[in-house]
């Protein structure tokens, strides 16, 4: 028992678990739009986001304490090697402009842990992306919509019409509704400065606007021109478990009720689409 409580934390921590999040999204936008399995795409943004989010979560961690790193660290550090050693593999794979497309993402990963502005920007002494009153959500919002939707049909030569627009703040959204337990959730952690959605409005007003939006992505779709019935009820079925998540998020919540639960929605989202095809 206690060897699989070491693997799964493991698991979490080495940031599997929310690569395989991204993964069920990119894939679940090939389905969407009937492309074929990407295995390149697929495969890179996985190791990327092992890759990304390590480098983020653990920088600091590492640049001052890499001569006596604990255990999990320095297994973590030698997992993500391999990870970027893969991810720049399967990077190989993709055209030259799906490459300077990414080169943007990479950049804000870079910067989201990097200082390189000065201290007026900041709430802390860290002086990067993350460090920006109220920015957090939104550059992930971001990286995750640009990733997960546009990436897989640009690197198909898929034409960008509205549906993909659509589907893109679709994904943005999402993205941000998802992320809302965790912010509740680490309201007894966060600088009063980071200004973050709970912050600033308060627990229960983040549940109305997170259940809001969740009604919002829901419409969004009979604004495309090409859908269907099936991915119409598994974006209400998806949309209606988010809001359940949301709605029960608390400060004091379970150790892995955002961290596994919260973060399985996407993978979830994927197994019902596959099921219903």
């Amino acid at each position: 028992m206690r060897v699989l409580k070491q693997l799964f934390s493991f698991y979490i921590n080495s940031s599997i678990h929310v690569a395989l999040a991204v993964y069920a999204l990119t894939y679940a936008t090939l389905l969407e739009f009937n492309l074929y399995y990407d295995v390149d795409v697929l495969y890179f943004v996985f190791y990327a986001t092992i890759t990304g989010y390590n480098f983020v979560k653990y920088f600091g961690l590492a640049k001052f304490h890499h001569r006596s790193l604990a255990g999990w660290l320095k297994a973590i550090q030698i997992f993500s090697f391999f990870c970027f050693l893969l991810m720049g593999y399967y990077a190989l794979n993709l055209r030259l402009e799906i490459l300077i497309y990414l080169s943007a993402f990479g950049l804000i990963t870079f910067f989201y842990a990097i200082p390189f502005l000065p201290k007026r920007f900041f709430i802390d002494k860290n002086h990067n992306l993350r460090s920006i009153g109220g920015l957090k959500v939104y550059v992930i919002a971001l990286v995750w919509s640009g990733v997960t939707v546009f990436l897989p049909l640009l690197n198909n030569v898929y034409e960008i019409n509205a549906d993909v627009y659509v589907t893109g703040i679709q994904r943005f959204c999402f993205v941000i509704l998802l992320m809302l337990p965790f912010e509740i959730r680490d309201l007894k952690f966060d600088s009063l400065r980071l200004s973050t959605i709970p912050q600033r409005i308060g627990v229960r007003y983040t549940k109305i606007i997170g259940t809001i939006m969740a009604v919002f992505i829901f419409l969004l779709e009979f604004f495309k021109d090409d859908t269907s019935k099936t991915q119409v009820l598994v974006l209400a079925l998806v949309q209606l478990i988010t809001v359940l998540f949301l709605v029960f998020a608390q400060k004091n919540q379970n150790k892995y009720y955002s961290s596994f639960w919260v973060e399985s929605i996407p993978v979830l989202w994927l197994v019902v689409l596959l099921v219903l095809r």
